[in-house]
């Protein structure tokens, strides 16, 4: 396993979004939780164990990453929400930035995904919100 600084590196000399490194570092461009989504659901196994360098960590993505067992996260911002999730896990954290909420694309409010979340205790009760919402707003396939 690299250490989780060779992955920072990663993400932002190559302008990623998301690093992902279990066996072999795999990069991500996408905005949002989709690449994480999809990953947890398409190779359940995958981030079992992984280390990752993201972007952006809301509590979505934060819920995503339990749910898949990683072992490290590096987040260059985290929202506290996630972050307090991630504290009833095992998972190790390093941060560059906390907030207070992250905000959507169009900088006016509260990231959709954060918001859904808001009321959620554990990964496990984010997952059918997340599913459904980007089932509903296409950002998904629910095949």
């Amino acid at each position: 396993m690299k250490d989780i600084k060779e992955l920072i590196g990663i993400l932002h000399r190559g302008n990623h979004t998301l690093v992902i490194e279990n066996e072999k570092i795999v990069t991500f461009n996408n905005r949002g939780i989709v690449d994480l989504f999809n990953i947890l659901n398409r190779n359940d196994t995958f981030l079992k164990g992984a280390v990752v360098a993201d972007k952006v960590v809301g509590k979505g993505a934060a819920a995503l990453m339990i749910l898949g067992m990683i072992n490290e996260v590096h987040a260059d911002v985290i929202s506290e929400s996630a972050l307090k999730l991630f504290n009833s896990t095992p998972v190790k954290v390093s941060y560059q930035n906390v907030v207070k909420n992250i905000i959507n694309r169009k900088g006016d409010g509260i990231c959709p995904i954060e918001a859904l979340c808001s009321s959620c205790t554990t990964a496990q009760e984010c997952l059918p919100l997340i599913t459904k919402f980007l089932i509903s707003n296409q950002l998904i396939n629910n095949n």
